[in-house]
């Protein structure tokens, strides 16, 4: 095999395990690994088809990875404030404390905004609760997405 088949591969492989790690860019590393290939390849292979479909998945995934915390307390009932805030306080103490910084960024300023805005503890903990478990299911459907990107390229273009 050539030096951008296993390229290709480990970045696939890496943008699964990134699907669930945070600081690696777990979609991101998945469609790089199809596109290097798919350059290295002379643009053939993966063919078109497969090729737009591998990279559609990995956008959704891209997609997922970003918005999803901001989906999740959306849904939960917070406002969209309170969405696009925790979402940006789950990214930034990231970087600060690790993983636990998403889920203490979304649940705590889901819950400390929606507190300030209702007065009611028990309905904001609620919206904080499905804002942190939205953030673990858009970890899990990442993963998914990702792992199914490694196995349709190893079976369009491997086997």
């Amino acid at each position: 095999m050539d030096v951008f088949l296993w390229i290709a591969l480990a970045l696939l492989v890496l943008g699964v395990v990134g699907s669930v790690l945070p600081l690696l860019p777990g979609a991101l590393l998945s469609v790089l690994g199809v596109v290097v290939y798919w350059v290295a390849s002379g643009f053939s292979d993966p063919g078109p088809i497969a090729f737009v479909g591998l990279t559609l998945v990995g956008l959704v995934a891209l997609v997922t990875d970003y918005a999803g915390g901001m989906v999740a307390a959306r849904f939960g009932g917070a406002s969209t404030r309170t969405s696009i805030i925790a979402g940006v306080a789950g990214f930034l103490l990231m970087f600060l404390i690790g993983p636990l910084g998403i889920f203490v960024g979304v649940a705590g300023t889901v819950f400390a905004l929606e507190y300030l805005d209702h007065q009611d503890a028990e309905e904001s903990g609620r919206r904080a609760l499905v804002a942190t478990v939205g953030v673990l299911a858009t970890a899990a459907v990442q993963a998914l997405l990702t792992f199914s990107m490694l196995v349709g390229f190893v079976l369009t273009v491997v086997l």
